[in-house]
């Protein structure tokens, strides 16, 4: 795997990922609320517009082309909030986007390079898989098995890309919150 040309550095961009169904979404809910600018999920928004306009983009039709708008927008996100000093919570990374096409078979060093050369905060905040609230919907269409693999593979990808991993605790999207900002910089170990 070839290393990135340059590296574009955003310690103020706090990524929080998991499995689907995780409480991601609740949690940066709470975070807005509470007054911080919050990144929403591109992979969702995809899902919508091509649900709306009948495209193919779609993780359960064509998953190259919705892979590639799925990278396409992570970087573009990324690069527009990169610009923005403040704090800011991403629902989910560009490393998502790479941790997906492993979860489905595609390779594609884009993803990967992508994932090297745009940082994030060294502190990654990842949701476990939480079978109470865990539901599927018209774009969340996984089961809970898939959910508990797509959790162990993010944390994988986050790792190899030598992030530090924080464990959000099952509790409310309050205490949540809570654990997030008491821990925002922390170095964790294993």
């Amino acid at each position: 795997m070839s290393e990135p040309d340059s590296v574009t550095n955003a310690p103020q961009l706090y990524v929080i990922t998991g499995g689907p169904g995780s409480g991601k979404t609740t949690l940066l809910s709470e975070l807005s609320r509470r007054g911080y600018r919050c990144v929403p999920e591109v992979a969702r928004l995809i899902i919508q517009e091509q649900l709306q306009t009948g495209g193919v983009a779609l993780p359960w039709k064509d998953t190259r082309q919705y892979s590639g708008m799925m990278l396409e927008r992570s970087i573009a996100a990324f690069q527009q909030n990169a610009a923005v000093p403040e704090t800011a919570f991403c629902d989910r990374g560009i490393a998502d986007t790479l941790c997906y096409m492993r979860l489905i078979g595609l390779q594609d060093l884009q993803a990967a390079v992508a994932s090297r050369s745009y940082r994030y905060a060294n502190t990654v905040f990842i949701a476990p898989p939480w079978r109470t609230i865990y539901i599927t919907d018209t774009e969340r269409k996984q089961s809970f098995a898939e959910a508990i693999k797509t959790f162990d593979l993010m944390a994988r990808v986050y790792e190899e890309l030598g992030y530090q991993i924080a464990q959000l605790p099952l509790c409310s999207a309050q205490e949540r919150a809570d654990f997030v900002l008491q821990n925002l910089g922390r170095m964790f170990t294993s």
